[in-house]
This record gives C-alpha cells, sequence and structure tokens, in this order.
C-alpha cells in the first residue's frame, strides 16, 4: 500500500495498480525498457494488473517474468471493461497508468490517473481524463515510487 497526503486533497491510500499494455508499458512488440524493474520495485506496495485486449496475442509472453497479473478483454468495449475492473478493485485504492482512447473511463474515475504520452502518443481524451500526464511510462512508475513526486503535482 501507498499512502499520499497530498495538500489541499487529502490522504490517498493506493493498493492497486492498473495498467494498459500496448502502447503504455510495451511498444513495438517488447516491455519498454525500465519497466521490468520498477514493477520489481512496486510488487511489495501494490497488487499490479495488466488490463488487455491482447490485440497482438502476445500478452502472456511480454508479462510472464513480471509480477503482475492479466486481466484479459474482450476486443470491443474495452473502455467500459477497463472500467469494470478499476471498479471491482475500488476505485478510490486504485492508480491507472494508460495512454488510449479506451483508457480514459480508468483513467477519469481512479483515485489517480496517469497518462502516458510516451513513443505512440496519448490520446487527447486521456490526457484530459487524468490528473497528471507524464512522457514515459517510467515517469509514471516513478510518481509511485517516490510518491513525494505527486504530492508536488497534485497539490492546491
Amino acid at each position: 500500500m501507498i499512502d499520499v497526503k497530498i495538500p489541499g486533497r487529502g490522504t490517498y491510500r493506493i493498493e492497486h495498480l492498473v495498467l494498459d499494455l500496448n502502447g503504455t508499458i510495451s511498444s513495438d512488440g517488447g516491455i519498454i525498457r525500465g519497466v521490468s524493474e520498477r514493477l520489481e520495485g512496486l510488487k511489495h506496495q501494490l497488487d499490479i494488473t495488466v488490463v488487455t485486449a491482447d490485440t497482438n496475442k502476445n500478452a502472456q509472453s511480454l508479462l510472464e517474468h513480471l509480477p503482475v497479473s492479466i486481466c484479459t478483454i474482450g476486443e470491443t468495449e474495452e473502455n467500459e471493461q477497463k472500467l469494470a475492473v478499476v471498479l471491482k478493485k475500488g476505485k478510490h485504492r486504485t492508480a491507472c497508468v494508460g495512454n488510449g482512447a479506451n483508457d480514459v473511463s480508468m483513467l477519469r474515475e481512479s483515485t489517480i490517473g496517469i497518462c502516458v504520452v510516451g513513443q505512440e502518443g496519448a490520446s487527447a481524451e486521456a490526457m484530459m481524463a487524468s490528473d497528471v500526464v507524464v512522457p514515459t511510462v517510467n515517469d509514471a512508475l516513478d510518481l509511485l515510487l517516490k510518491p513525494n513526486r505527486l504530492q508536488a503535482t497534485l497539490r492546491r
């Protein structure tokens, strides 16, 4: 669990992390460099889930050595299915990281939504639905590893 006290907003107790796969933690068929190490650093604090429609049919092989559980969703109504995962975990205890239009609802409804611009870019909708926008997934994970950064960004 990660507790983050944000002046003007209160204390956030984060127990779950939901990550999008394609374009967020993976690019061009591989896990982005640095992600594995950061997830190892977070595994004792957070329950980590990667949610994916597995469009490239490689999620299992990409994620088999990472400390994550995989939630495979259908290839239609992805936005709603990703939100359902967050709601099941408890939106007030879940941080989300994504970049696409199909991540908008989970980013908006989670306690902290982090949009990653990354190599693929990011949907304008995803950016607007997020609490924080960062250039890389490693920056997003570092916000959770070093929560004082979240305090600095989100304080009112």
